[in-house]
């Protein structure tokens, strides 16, 4: 379960990371304010999906 989870984090930061970039690209020529802002929530949302990804290996460890 526990791979499963960080597994699905991982790729979901990736994707997040990629569409963040393409984004910035895209709007930094004409809108640089915009594009900022994009950088700003996709780096919010890539740290907390970092934060879960060490609360959720942490949650899963076998408890022996």
């Amino acid at each position: 379960m526990k791979k499963k989870v960080v597994k699905t984090l991982l790729i979901l930061i990736a994707f997040i990371a990629m569409a963040t970039a393409i984004a910035c690209f895209i709007y930094i020529p004409d809108k640089p304010w915009l594009a900022f802002y994009i950088a700003c929530c996709g780096g919010v949302l890539i740290a907390n999906l970092i934060i879960s990804v060490i609360f959720a290996s942490k949650n899963f460890k076998d408890k022996r």
